[in-house]
């Protein structure tokens, strides 16, 4: 049997509840998080890539698979293809009048994804969090919070592999006695905490919850509050990697930089 992927598993749950606004929010955000694989006409050159497109009655669209072996499975013989983030894909295409062709006849789900829904996730995905300025003078166990918000930080941090040793779900008190939530991470990579911050931000939004419910923060394995937040919080734990590779970066591996449609 074919492995089940997490979109396969998002749509399922999407579908099945076509009125539940949070399903369909988790999906796009599996979408944004996904590798997909890009059927390209030929063999990208530099950050210049040509997508396989396809004309129908509601539009043009490009053909994205979130599995190798699908993406062969549709095409029948090897053709040239691109791995890219599903976040990346959506800002690629942004303004572009392109929509997705997901997973066509090679999964238990297939979609056409329209122009304008990737134009709304690259917008959603852009929304930058806003930087906190007060004093946290307190750590406590956290409380209150949904079980969906728990499940989808969880399952967000999972795709954080590397950036992190791991992360303390806290709530806080101010200096000025208002309360909150923060998650703390420890021994972050410092080029990486823009990303994380956004990550938690992501969370946030596709989980139907308001913005500024839950603060970030980065802390040294050494210093004191981690002691403290170890002692009160709620631990994930982030993947880390087998063995750092050395290569070439591919197109669209930075989000900076996003292939260029030829």
């Amino acid at each position: 049997m074919a492995e089940t992927t997490a979109l396969d598993l998002a749509h399922s749950k999407m579908q099945d509840n076509p009125d539940d606004d949070a399903a369909r929010l988790r999906f796009f955000e599996r979408l944004a998080d996904s590798e997909l694989f890009l059927m390209l006409t030929e063999e990208a050159k530099g950050e210049n890539v040509s997508p396989e497109l396809f004309d129908v009655a509601d539009g043009r669209f490009v053909l994205v698979f979130d599995r190798e072996d699908r993406l062969a499975q549709f095409a029948g013989h090897p053709v040239p293809y691109i791995a890219l983030s599903g976040r990346v894909l959506a800002q690629m295409l942004e303004g572009q009048g392109i929509g997705l062709g997901l997973n066509l006849d090679t999964a238990p789900f297939s979609m056409l994804i329209p122009a304008d829904a990737l134009t709304w996730l690259s917008a959603t995905l852009q929304n930058d969090p806003e930087e906190l300025q007060q004093t946290v003078v307190e750590f406590l166990p956290p409380a209150g919070l949904p079980e969906a918000l728990l499940t989808a930080l969880d399952t967000k941090l999972a795709t954080a592999a590397g950036l992190a040793a791991t992360a303390y779900l806290v709530g806080t008190k101010t200096e000025n006695g208002g309360q909150g939530h923060l998650l703390g991470f420890v021994a972050a990579v410092e080029q990486a905490k823009p990303a994380l911050t956004q990550a938690v931000s992501e969370v946030l939004t596709f989980s139907g919850i308001e913005a500024g419910v839950l603060d970030v923060g980065f802390f040294e394995p050494d210093a004191p509050q981690t002691a403290a937040l170890a002692k009160v919080g709620l631990r994930f734990d982030l993947p880390q990697p087998q063995a750092a590779q050395l290569e070439r970066a591919a197109p669209g591996s930075d989000p900076q930089r996003p292939p260029i449609l030829r």
